[in-house]
C-alpha cells in the first residue's frame, strides 16, 4: 500500500480503509470491535466525517498488516488539501470599500476572479474616488479599461490612455 500511497494523496483515509476493509471481504462492525474502536466511529471515519487520529490510525494498520504510519501519513495529506482549499483567494482591501456598494450580496461570498466585470461596472458607477482606485489597484488598469469600454462605461481620463501591462 505504501507504493500507492502518492496515489492517495487527498484523499480522505477512511475511504481508502473503506475499500481496503472491502477488498479484504471485512465486515466494518467486528473489525472495529476487534481493534477496541466503536463502531460508530469506525464508521464516521470511513464516511469521512471524521478525522482518523493516530492512535486508531495505528490499530487499524496493525490489524491490516500495513506498514506503520501509512493511514497517519494519509490523514496529514488529506489534512493539508483540505487547508489549501480553505485558503482566502485575494480580495481587494475591504478597509477601502463601502458595504452600501454590495447592499445585494454577501461581500465575503464574492468571487473577485469569476465576478470581476461585475465589481469593475458596480464600483465605477456608484463608488468614490477611493473606491475606484482601490479596485484598479487590484485588478489592473489594463483589466478596468477594457471592462469599462465593453460596458459603455465612461473610463476616466485618470485611466484612459494607460500603456498596456
Amino acid at each position: 500500500m505504501r507504493s500507492n500511497l502518492l496515489k492517495y494523496k487527498g484523499i480522505h483515509p477512511g475511504i481508502i480503509l473503506e475499500r481496503e476493509l472491502e477488498k479484504r471481504s471485512i465486515k466494518q462492525r467486528p473489525f472495529a470491535l476487534s481493534i477496541s474502536e466503536l463502531p460508530q466511529t469506525l464508521n464516521a471515519i470511513t464516511k469521512g466525517k471524521r478525522r482518523m487520529n493516530t492512535a486508531c490510525a495505528l490499530k487499524v494498520e496493525k490489524a491490516l498488516r500495513l506498514k506503520e504510519g501509512t493511514f497517519v501519513l494519509l490523514q496529514a495529506y488529506y489534512d493539508i488539501a483540505l487547508e489549501k482549499r480553505k485558503q482566502v483567494k485575494p480580495s481587494p482591501d475591504f478597509k477601502k470599500l463601502r458595504k452600501v456598494l454590495f447592499w445585494d450580496t454577501d461581500i465575503n461570498k464574492v468571487d473577485w476572479q469569476k465576478q470581476g466585470a461585475s465589481v469593475i461596472k458596480r464600483v465605477f458607477e456608484r463608488g468614490n474616488e477611493a473606491e475606484k482606485e482601490e479596485i484598479t489597484r487590484f485588478y489592473g488598469k489594463r483589466k478596468v479599461n477594457a471592462v469599462l469600454k465593453t460596458s459603455g462605461t465612461q473610463p476616466m481620463k485618470l485611466y484612459q490612455n494607460v500603456p498596456k501591462n
